[in-house]
């Protein structure tokens, strides 16, 4: 056999830390572990390392041997009960870990796995191997004070440990303060399946937020959980200062002057950061509608302090009772903002559409334009659905543009429905704050015609756009939306069997059209917003790619975000790009500039949007958790959200959800049907299945846990 050489000894290393590599590819090293005594040497050197990475075995005896099982690298999502989940890139299904072979390692950490062999199709399971990359420097929670020494519980419950402090690293917190605990040792993990002789994580506190009760310190120890950042650097509030109030005639020169246009920004009561704009008119030939977006990059340099910063921001974050903006408020809310009675410049999207929503031309132009009007989508809803006389009168001469609008709106949603998107029309939540920060009332956020109407015309620009730069094979961000998992359509295809519903497969594939005929079939049935629900978290997320593979929700070939670029930094990203093409300045050295830095802003991007979603989602559950809590003991219709072995989980109408413990279901034994998604008793025979309307109390809430306990009406008292 041929001497092992440095590069081959490196090309060998490389495949064996392959993280999705099975045993049959150690093929070669089994092969070389029968080798000449003079190349011994050389392939320990490679195997001390497979030895140290999990990846080979070294017996006391001192023999190498390779493991039964496969090795993989992914992230560890924890359970506060100990156990924990690895999701690995390529693999359908996550690996379940127990409780007593998680190596100590914390949610979110990277982690290395040994896989066993997959036994008569149950789940996958596993055990930690290694924790490749701690993602947790840094805990927020809640201090516990004993005599010689306190405990941070921490608010996210999945990191699964409590955090040991030793005497005089607690800065003086006393027992319900919310403080930052810096860890300083991971610990050691349990052992054996009590989880018994393990050793705590240790840390000092860094920080006291305040005390758990006092106005405001909740979110703001979800804000730092979740690492958001709050404050500006300096250098970017200089820059931002820098940066004028007004767009001068200067700015303006060589743009698509825009300003005689009847314009109209649509959003909410309370938004600040107005990024688009819309023109419409009658033509010949259908509609001419112009989609103004803010021109931020116009001000945010590429390498800029404050470029860097939005970056690594990713996005705004809109929690219940403050937004953390992507950008400082100088610009977000100011001369980024398309203000009514201002002059702005703007990216636009102009595009000539007939009367059967087909795009016959467009033009992306740089331009300058002057919002009429800043109007509500409460007010455009009651002129166009309401027909309200008084605000009809109010805003008379926009009265037709808003019709306009409104037919074309209608034929753009009819040809997605044609071609198969799927529109899920779930409940979104609304929280109410006084003053204080005090919930006044939890309520579903109110989507109407207006809302539609812009949906519906940033969907438009953002294919638009993407399938031009698409077709130009230019680097570019697409949003992207993979097909299902076929597992996973497939349990959903049975579950809806019990209620009368069916999905069809091409090929052991599913067309997002036949998800959107099952959205069309419940309308307005018990079990709309459960099985909408269901659907909706058996599809993939939406993330952001460098490449365009199409987005199955919107059955959609092309598309990107184009159209928030002063709360979105991938918008921001693509609108240098555009101007750069529009501009001529799309050198070689550009372009491979920009497919270089595209796949890491793909990366960051999707990465920090995850952030805020699930930011934003406990921020709403731990603000539904204060609302009830003077609800104690009162009743409430609701409809059965979720059934598992230990209960079931009920949806009020005000989008609060709780869980009726299995424990709370009085006078007999309740068997869980996961088939059916139903507890039934043994003795009765009474079912608790999803969809269910039942009645419920308030049991109790738990702030920290951020969770609402319901008994039975029958129940209560």
């Amino acid at each position: 056999m041929e001497d092992l050489t440095r590069e081959r000894k490196e090309r060998l290393l490389a495949a064996m830390r392959d993280p999705a590599y099975v045993p049959m590819k150690l093929k070669e090293l089994a092969m070389l572990l029968d080798v000449a005594r003079e190349q011994r040497e050389e392939l320990k050197e490679i195997l001390d390392v497979l030895v140290s990475e999990g990846r080979v075995v070294l017996s006391k005896r001192g023999k190498y041997s390779i493991p039964e099982a496969s090795v993989l690298a992914g992230i560890f999502s924890g359970n506060e009960k100990g156990f924990g989940f690895v999701a690995v890139e390529g693999r359908s299904q996550d690996v379940f870990i127990p409780a007593d072979k998680t190596l100590g390692a914390m949610h979110g950490d990277r982690v290395q796995i040994t896989v066993m062999p997959n036994q008569q199709g149950r789940r996958p399971e596993g055990a930690v191997a290694r924790v490749l990359e701690r993602a947790n420097r840094t805990v927020v929670g809640y201090y516990q004070k004993s005599k010689a020494y306190g405990f941070v519980v921490p608010d996210n419950r999945k990191l699964g440990q409590d955090i040991f402090i030793p005497q005089g690293q607690d800065m003086g917190a006393v027992t319900g303060h919310k403080v930052v605990v810096e860890i300083t040792d991971y610990g050691s993990p349990a052992k054996g399946p009590n989880r018994g002789g393990g050793k705590s994580p240790e840390g000092i506190i860094t920080e006291i937020l305040g005390h758990a009760n006092d106005p405001g310190v909740d979110i703001l120890s979800l804000v730092r959980a979740y690492g958001l950042p709050e404050e500006f650097p300096e250098e970017v509030m200089e820059q931002a200062q820098r940066t004028r109030d007004e767009v001068t005639a200067e700015e303006m020169a060589g743009r698509k002057d825009l300003r005689g246009l009847k314009t109209v920004t649509i959003d909410g009561e309370d938004a600040k950061d107005l990024d688009d704009a819309i023109t419409i008119s009658r033509e010949d030939f259908g509609y001419r509608l112009g989609v103004h977006i803010a021109d931020v990059t116009h001000y945010v340099h590429e390498g800029s302090p404050m470029d860097e910063e939005a970056f690594r921001r990713g996005t705004s974050v809109y929690l219940v009772d403050r937004v953390i903006p992507m950008l400082p408020h100088k610009l977000s809310n100011g001369i980024c903002s398309l203000n009514a009675g201002t002059d702005r410049l703007a990216l636009s999207c102009i595009m000539d559409i007939d009367l059967h929503g087909k795009v016959l031309g467009h033009e992306i132009a740089e331009t300058v334009i002057r919002v009429d009007r800043r109007m509500t989508y409460t007010a455009v809803n009651e002129i166009i659905t309401g027909r309200n006389p008084e605000v009809t009168a109010e805003y008379g001469d926009f009265v037709e543009m808003f019709g306009q609008m409104k037919e074309l709106a209608d034929i753009l949603r009819e040809k997605r429905r044609a071609r198969g998107s799927i529109d899920f029309d779930l409940p979104e939540t609304k929280v109410l704050l006084d003053k204080d920060g005090t919930v006044l009332e939890v309520k579903p956020y109110d989507r109407n015609a207006a809302t539609r109407i812009i949906e519906d015309f940033m969907l438009m620009a953002n294919e638009t756009v993407a399938e031009d730069y698409f077709w130009q094979e230019l680097p570019f961000l697409y949003r992207t939306h993979d097909n299902p998992d076929p597992e996973k359509m497939k349990r959903l295809g049975m579950f809806i069997n019990n209620f009368g519903y069916a999905i069809h497969f091409q090929n052991g594939e599913i067309h997002p059209g036949e998800l959107q005929k099952l959205l069309a079939k419940i309308e307005g049935s018990e079990e709309e917003a459960l099985i909408s629900r269901l659907t909706l978290r058996s599809m993939r997320q939406a993330k952001y790619m460098p490449v365009c593979t199409g987005h199955f929700g919107l059955a959609a070939r092309y598309y990107t975000h184009f159209t928030s670029p002063i709360r979105r930094y991938p918008d921001l990203q693509i609108h240098r790009i555009i101007k750069e093409n529009l501009r001529g300045g799309l050198t070689e050295e550009r372009i491979a500039h920009y497919h270089k830095i595209m796949m890491g802003t793909a990366v960051q991007s999707s990465a920090t949007e995850r952030r805020a979603d699930e930011a934003e989602r406990e921020v709403v559950k731990l603000k539904k958790c204060e609302y009830m809590e003077k609800y104690k003991g009162q009743v409430f219709d609701g409809v059965i959200s979720g059934v598992t072995n230990h209960g079931f989980y009920v949806e009020l109408p005000s989008t609060v959800e709780g869980m009726v413990s299995v424990n709370d279901l009085q006078g007999e034994y309740f068997v869980f049907d996961e088939e059916k998604m139903e507890l039934r008793g043994e003795a009765s025979g009474k079912v608790y299945r999803l969809g269910q309307k039942v009645k419920v109390a308030v049991a109790g809430t738990d702030r920290m846990n951020r969770t609402i306990d319901f008994i039975p009406a029958e129940d209560a008292g």
